[in-house]
């Protein structure tokens, strides 16, 4: 009911702002702990109503930060949004109190909404403090999974996660060295690369939305799509030159396909051509060891509308024979 009339498609309207401060009102009503496995539309999991109300309230607030900073239209009614926004401070109280639960599924759910209310300007001043919980949660925790999301959402809120650079936990390293505050960080760039050496160690560390399934489980918070695409994308992002990526576009060129260039091999021959292909210059070491093997993947090279603007925007040509007699000629 709460999906489908006050948040229709994420849509506003005048009933969310009272509904929501009543949802955020009977949290700690022992009620709320009864498990089903139908509380949301969308949703079936078992899990206790406390976290789907939870996971409720944080599509609230996502849907009240759309468009907040920036000149889109929210496509709500006048007022609406700017009724939802004054209740977010309530709501964040509310949900604050249950990022300790005993129960992990509510404390995950407390932690997303949690995380949604505070892309809230208003409530940048809370942020130090619920920082605090979660330092406590990950002093206690020890599910891989909870310690890397609350990594993540400290190091996307500006904190310092530094600390967790030398976690015995290289899921949790690897999170937090993504966080924006250690782009510049020596030891977080290194981080990122030992962990994309092995591509199938970092998939394995948690259950997460692929192209071919994106359904399975749920994604961690602030990672759009695959940890690993993430952690490609840092890479890339933080490296000086290509010959440093080169061992980390080697390990994941059995992982490439048509249909991941855009997370992983699309990037990295971006990378390694930064001003593009010249065809009166001769091919790197790096270039040409990196190129040779994406041409012997034969997966990569289907359905080539997929991938044939990645190749154009460097200069390379985007028929696969081409590309192998463009590496014949620089042996």
């Amino acid at each position: 009911m709460l999906d489908m009339s006050v948040l229709h498609q994420e849509s506003l309207y005048s009933a969310t702002p009272p509904a929501a401060l009543y949802v955020a009102a009977i949290l700690d009503d022992p009620r709320t702990l009864a498990q089903h496995e139908n509380y949301s539309t969308w949703d079936d999991r078992p899990r206790p109503l406390r976290a789907a109300l939870l996971n409720w309230l944080g599509q609230v607030a996502e849907s009240a930060a759309y468009g907040e900073t920036t000149d889109e239209a929210d496509g709500n009614a006048p007022g609406v949004s700017d009724a939802v926004r004054a209740v977010r401070g309530t709501l964040h109280t509310a949900v604050s109190a249950q990022l300790l639960a005993p129960d992990p599924t509510v404390r995950e759910a407390a932690l997303a909404a949690a995380s949604a209310l505070l892309q809230a300007p208003d409530l940048a001043g809370r942020i130090i403090g619920t920082t605090r919980h979660l330092l406590r949660l990950l002093t206690e925790s020890t599910d891989r999974r909870e310690r890397a999301a609350t990594v993540l959402t400290i190091g996307s809120w500006g904190e310092d996660t530094t600390g967790w650079l030398a976690d015995p936990d290289p899921a949790v390293r690897a999170c937090a060295a993504l966080a924006p505050g250690c782009t510049g960080n020596s030891q977080a760039t290194q981080v990122i690369f030992q962990a994309l050496l092995e591509p199938a160690a970092v998939d394995a560390w948690f259950r997460e939305p692929t192209t071919a399934d994106p359904w399975v489980e749920d994604p961690l918070p602030q990672i759009d799509g695959r940890l690993r695409h993430a952690l490609l994308s840092a890479a890339v992002e933080r490296a000086n030159h290509f010959e440093e990526l080169l061992p980390v576009a080697m390990a994941s060129v059995p992982f490439c396909s048509n249909l991941t260039v855009a997370d992983d091999w699309g990037p990295l021959l971006a990378a390694a051509f930064p001003t593009g292909y010249s065809r009166h210059a001769d091919l790197t070491p790096a270039q040409h060891r990196y190129l040779s093997a994406l041409a012997d993947r034969d997966v990569c090279w289907r359905y080539t509308h997929l991938i044939a603007s990645w190749l154009r925007d460097v200069g390379l040509p985007t028929d696969r024979i081409a590309i192998k007699a463009l590496l014949g000629r620089a042996r």
